[in-house]
């Protein structure tokens, strides 16, 4: 046992500590412990109104933390093996954006997956660091963007030696990880950082045979999505750094866009679930990973679905595969991804995580359990009895190279003009297109709008995508450099 207590939860406890002593609050928020606002109260009950209260002494600052959430936080960089550990009330996307702004200044070059998740071009809008993108493959079944192969990382990194950072998505949405080991050890070479987009991999950390993690991998910073696949309350999240990464710069830099008001409901999650994952986490993830392959194998079992996993590996493209992910190909059915997804929804109250233009996933984590599994099983089986279609006509392609003609920052801030979505082959996009989730852009700024994507857009929007990014909701106008 180290010196540090991984049976603590110091923030959880100093807040249960303060519930005791019954103070009278002449400080926000402005509900007063829920007397204030009686419904909200009666919503989410007296405990849990509470404890949000503001930063005190007795319960620290997290733009400044010197007592409980200081060792909240060296607790979780102890148990997920990094240098540094920072509470992000954010969500993720806080958490990527900080890393992005610690590695990359206006200007700088970075290496990174087209297949990114929105916050990290986000991040390059808000401060001016220009994306050199590795074109991942595509799976031509799946239709599905792969990991980054060793070989286009090397010829990004000697052809942009003056680029400051590569980052890696470990694993993707899908489950598919790139050789992090390998793209660490090239970045560090080349005097570059690594960083990593883990959103989808807290579980990596404390399960076995599972893919490495960023911190294992030798990564310099990486974003991890507790609330995914960690139990933590939605929007909380950890940002990990090595020892390279210098931790006062970046809590000035978490400083410069994290709120100053950061929830006690989303920290002490953080803490409590950190606890958990500590104690218990190689038991609870191995349970994850066994219901992910009898998932797999019923599904699999229906025929025409294809519930994909480790026999994707081919060392390279895709050097590993996380085996919690429970994504279903559904071509084969003759129904698009998003097609089964409002099925489930509407028809069998089963709410999965997303359905794209072939695939559907279904996010097995920390409180599922099997019946619920069968559940999903059945519907799907019956779902291909009643509504089994040729499959002819549907599009196959989840993923086309992007043209990038201008920064996205350049393009973001740039004089646009709004036309016609259909009429903008040919233009240079200044603002998003996705359909969300996943989130991964379809169109950023300063990408050259072509034949293809327009066709892409127009499909999924027939098909029933939630698209989501352009400044008209509608997203029958799309704005354009005026050039």
């Amino acid at each position: 046992m180290s010196e540090l207590d991984q049976t603590k939860a110091p923030i959880h406890e100093a807040l249960e500590q303060f519930r005791y002593r019954r103070v009278v609050p002449f400080d926000v928020p402005g509900h007063k412990h829920g007397r204030g606002n009686p419904e909200l109260t009666s919503f989410l009950g007296e405990k849990c109104v509470e404890v949000d209260v503001n930063s005190m002494k007795p319960l620290d600052n997290l733009c400044h933390p010197v007592s409980v959430i200081k060792e909240a936080e060296m607790l979780a960089a102890e148990a997920f093996g990094a240098a540094n550990a920072f509470l992000m009330v954010g969500g993720t996307t806080s958490a990527v954006q900080s890393m992005v702004l610690t590695a990359c200044k206006r200007g700088d070059k970075i290496i990174l997956p087209r297949n990114v998740h929105r916050s990290v071009i986000n991040a390059l809008v808000l401060n001016g660091a220009v994306p050199v993108y590795v074109n991942p493959e595509v799976d031509k079944k799946l239709g599905i963007a792969l990991g980054m192969k060793r070989e286009q990382v090397a010829n990004a990194i000697k052809e942009n030696p003056d680029a400051v950072a590569v980052l890696v998505n470990n694993p993707t949405y899908y489950g598919i990880c790139s050789d992090i080991k390998a793209i660490v050890k090239m970045a560090h070479d080349a005097g570059m950082l690594c960083l990593a987009d883990e959103a989808h991999g807290t579980h990596l950390y404390f399960g076995e045979n599972l893919p490495v993690s960023a911190m294992a991998a030798g990564a310099d910073m990486a974003a991890v999505s507790m609330h995914k696949s960690g139990g933590s309350l939605t929007q909380s999240s950890l940002l990990l750094t090595g020892k390279n990464v210098n931790p006062g710069y970046v809590r000035q830099i978490i400083n410069l866009t994290q709120t100053t008001s950061g929830s006690y409901l989303l920290m002490s999650s953080l803490d409590i679930s950190r606890r958990n994952l500590a104690l218990r986490g190689k038991e609870i993830f191995k349970t994850v990973s066994d219901l992910a392959a009898y998932a797999r194998e019923e599904i699999n079992a229906i025929g025409d679905y294809y519930a994909f996993g480790k026999e994707l590996i081919d060392g390279d493209s895709v050097f590993d595969f996380d085996p919690t992910k429970l994504s279903v190909h559904t071509l084969d059915v003759g129904l698009a991804g998003i097609e089964v997804y409002d099925i489930l929804r509407d028809e069998y109250d089963i709410q999965i995580e997303f359905g794209d233009l072939g695939n559907i996933l279904a996010y097995l984590s920390i409180g599922d359990r099997t019946q619920e599994v069968e559940r999903l099983v059945s519907a799907l089986a019956e779902i291909k009895r009643r509504f089994k279609n040729d499959p002819s006509g549907l599009l196959t392609q989840e993923y086309i190279d992007p043209i990038v003609v201008a920064s996205p920052q350049e393009a973001f801030y740039a004089p646009k003009k709004s036309l016609p979505i259909m009429e903008t082959e040919g233009c240079i996009c200044s603002e998003f297109v996705m359909c969300y989730p996943p989130g991964i852009p379809i169109l950023a700024p300063g990408e050259r709008i072509t034949k293809d994507i327009l066709k892409y857009i127009a499909y999924a929007h027939e098909k029933g995508c939630q698209m989501t990014g352009p400044e008209d909701a509608k997203i029958e106008n799309l704005n354009v450099l005026d050039v």
